[in-house]
């Protein structure tokens, strides 16, 4: 969901920004604090260079449970790029894997 909320971020911002956005859409839908941004998904958002965002993602997030036991947080949320053609009628999908 970025580019809305890019309008009016200046060049330089425009990458970083749109992780931290990425984040904070992940971090309300999944209600973790701890979110973690997939390597490919990083360097889809910057793959254009820092200014041209691409104007869509897809993105598919998973709430894991947290390994080491001393973490503050027992769950977080991994959020991996998901390659489509096109952005055309997508639907969003809930996939439970217990």
């Amino acid at each position: 969901p970025p580019h809305k909320l890019l309008h009016k971020i200046q060049f330089k911002k425009r990458a970083p920004r749109a992780i931290r956005e990425i984040r904070k859409f992940a971090a309300k839908a999944m209600t973790t604090k701890d979110v973690r941004i997939d390597t490919k998904l990083n360097k889809f958002v910057w793959s254009n260079g820092v200014r041209n965002v691409p104007t869509r993602v897809r993105v598919r997030m998973s709430r894991k449970r947290n390994e080491d036991e001393e973490a503050k947080e027992k769950t977080f949320t991994l959020v991996q790029h998901v390659p489509v053609e096109s952005f055309k009628n997508l639907q969003t999908e809930t996939v439970r894997d217990d």
